[in-house]
């Protein structure tokens, strides 16, 4: 488990990159809940933490082509992209913002 941030270091609605463990991760915040994904567009090689966060949807935007993603799954829900990206799960521990990472 690595630690990327405290809870007030991402407001909602946010994606932020972190670099962990030789990958990218995009940590999303929407309202209390956070979500993290490999932050590689799988259609392109695209940071998708540059993209516009989905709230309603749970979905991430890549900023490049439009496709965007489940924040749950990692399921691309929209064209141009076919393939998924991995998915992690974040720990909450009182302001720590961890991700798990193997």
């Amino acid at each position: 488990m690595v630690r990327l941030c405290g809870r007030s270091d991402l407001v909602p609605g946010e994606a932020r990159r972190f670099d962990v463990a030789g990958l990218r991760v995009a940590l999303v915040r929407i309202e209390d809940d956070y979500y993290a994904i490999g932050d590689r567009c799988s259609h392109e090689d695209v940071s998708l933490a540059e993209g516009e966060v989905w709230a309603a949807e749970c979905e991430l935007e890549c900023a490049k082509h439009g496709s965007t993603f489940d924040l749950r799954t990692g399921e691309p829900c929209s064209l141009p992209a076919t393939k998924p990206v991995p998915v992690y799960e974040v720990v909450v521990s009182d302001d720590d913002i961890s991700v798990v990472v193997s």
